[in-house]
């Protein structure tokens, strides 16, 4: 009976070791990178390319009232993004995958927004890469 209860013990003690090690992973991923516009723009385009399993957040201010508004153009059919109210790193106010690639609302505090990209988990696993152009817009406010 000892014998069992060490056998489980090592068991959930290396299940844990493995979630831990896994969410670390994943947040080695994800980079940040600040959303700028030009002088007198309300809006700002980004070219890039989301690789395998990256994650990259685009960060912005804005104000309660405020309207955002996010387009993705993309030719690979498995890059998506949320939109992350302030505080939030998981728990989203939109995500394109269910709702498609263009959002408009209104932002309900002040703080810093993230919209998110990434490849489906699928995608990411292949090594696929998605490039993308991605315009973000505020306005009011």
């Amino acid at each position: 009976m000892r014998h069992s209860n060490t056998r489980f013990l090592l068991r959930a003690v290396l299940a844990g070791l493995l979630v831990v090690a896994s969410s670390a992973h994943a947040a080695d991923d994800i980079v940040t990178r600040p959303v700028r516009f030009a002088k007198g723009a309300s809006a700002a385009t980004i070219q890039g390319a989301v690789k395998g399993r990256q994650t990259i957040d685009y960060v912005l201010r804005a104000k309660p009232g405020q309207t955002m508004k996010v387009e993705l153009k993309t030719p690979h059919d498995a890059l998506y993004f949320n939109v992350l109210p302030p505080g939030s790193n998981d728990v989203a106010i939109y995500n394109s995958s269910v709702g498609g690639n263009d959002w408009s609302g209104a932002l309900p505090q002040d703080g810093e927004y993230k919209v998110r990209l990434y490849l489906m988990r699928s995608s990411g696993r292949r090594g696929e890469s998605a490039p993308f152009t991605l315009t973000i817009g505020l306005k009011g406010g």
